[in-house]
C-alpha cells in the first residue's frame, strides 16, 4: 500500500539520484532537528543547495513549486541557516527545489535559486 510517506521517500530517493547525476555530492539526506528538516543537503563545486523535494502524483491540485509559499519559504530559510551553523559550513548556499511527478517519479523542475 502506498502512503504519502513512501511516495516522498521514493521521490526523495529520485531526486537524491538526479542530483547525482547532475555532478553534485549529496552531503546529507533527511537532514533533522526537532525544529526543521531538510530534504537533501547537496553540494556542487563550494555552494551547498538546501533542497527541498516536492512530489505530486498528477497536476489535479497543482504542481510541486505551487507549494513552495512564503511561509514554506521561510521555514526552509530557517533551516538552512540552522544547517549552515550545525555544520560550520564556511562557503555559500542557497535554497533549492525538485519537483518529481507521476507514477514513474519523473523530475520535472529543479530550481537551483528560489
Amino acid at each position: 500500500m502506498s502512503t504519502n510517506y513512501t511516495h516522498g521517500h521514493d521521490a526523495e530517493e529520485v531526486a537524491t539520484n538526479y542530483l547525482k547525476a547532475q555532478g553534485f555530492k549529496i552531503l546529507d539526506v533527511n537532514w533533522k532537528t526537532k525544529l526543521c528538516e531538510i530534504d537533501i543537503v547537496a553540494q556542487n563545486n563550494n555552494v551547498a543547495y538546501l533542497v527541498e523535494v516536492k512530489y505530486r502524483k498528477t497536476a489535479d491540485q497543482g504542481h510541486g513549486l505551487d507549494y513552495i509559499t512564503p511561509k514554506k519559504l521561510k521555514q526552509m530559510q530557517f533551516a538552512a541557516e540552522l544547517w549552515v551553523r550545525n555544520n560550520s559550513w564556511q562557503d555559500q548556499y542557497q535554497l533549492a527545489v525538485i519537483e518529481v511527478t507521476g507514477d514513474d517519479y519523473t523530475v520535472t523542475e529543479f530550481v537551483l535559486d528560489i
